[in-house]
């Protein structure tokens, strides 16, 4: 590095500069590397049907978790929930993807989890839930909750809780897809397809393999002929605008 660099500052050659990929997920996704996965959380409340309609519509699904690291990252991020107006201030409730099925109505109520929907990866089961409303005796499922905590004490701490509600109940709900190639725009990019990653390089040009920008060429850019002072646009390759009187 020193002797490339002390070449670069005589004059003698350009050197391209490594590129770190800042973006795996699209704006308001957190990015998980454990899994290869990006999370949101939707504020606008919905019922549990319409919350699995809505991650279907961004190719995601309400999310289950396959290790206790995954949902301890899930626990442990702040979410942004100041305008959420469906549980107190200091908690916070997400639909996620699993269902408790009622098997007896004995003295308590007996059941078990299951992953809401097929094809899911490998998951783990939530434990014993709380049941949180009064319920009629038609109902046979109820669907999952998970409280996290605001205080940053709580969530770092990992506390938590799982509710077993009327899937009918309105709450805000937790997405889960996989990660995927963002350009530098802040467009999603399908596998397959040439991209400039999002990062410090507007000049790079990648394939989309599995979420990660791959097969990569950049290009040098020459300075402007005829300009001392410029300035370069980095969103778009070899883009200046003069700053000369």
């Amino acid at each position: 590095k020193e002797n490339v660099d002390s070449r670069h500052n005589r004059g003698g050659f350009n050197v391209a500069q490594p590129v770190r990929f800042s973006r795996k997920c699209p704006t308001g996704w957190h990015h998980y590397e454990g899994t290869a996965s990006c999370y949101r959380v939707y504020l606008n409340g919905e019922n549990y049907w319409d919350a699995v309609q809505t991650c279907q519509r961004v190719n995601g699904s309400l999310a289950t978790f396959t290790a206790d690291q995954e949902l301890r990252f899930i626990l442990a991020q702040e979410w942004d929930l100041e305008e959420q107006t469906f549980v107190r201030m200091d908690q916070r409730r997400f639909w996620v993807g699993y269902q408790y099925v009622i098997t007896s109505r004995n003295h308590s109520l007996e059941g078990h989890w299951e992953v809401a929907y097929k094809g899911s990866s490998e998951v783990f089961l939530p434990p014993d839930p709380i049941f949180a409303s009064a319920m009629s005796e038609k109902e046979n499922v109820l669907c999952a909750q998970l409280q996290c905590f605001h205080f940053p004490t709580l969530r770092h701490h990992g506390l938590h809780s799982w509710y077993a509600e009327n899937c009918y109940e309105e709450s805000s709900f937790l997405c889960k897809r996989s990660q995927t190639c963002v350009d530098i725009k802040d467009n999603i990019v399908d596998e397959g397809y040439y991209f400039t990653p999002k990062g410090n390089d507007p000049c790079l040009s990648c394939t989309c393999h599995n979420g990660e920008p791959e097969m990569c060429v950049a290009a040098l850019c020459e300075r402007p002929q005829g300009c001392q002072q410029y300035h370069k646009d980095p969103k778009e390759c070899c883009k200046f605008t003069c700053l000369d009187p």
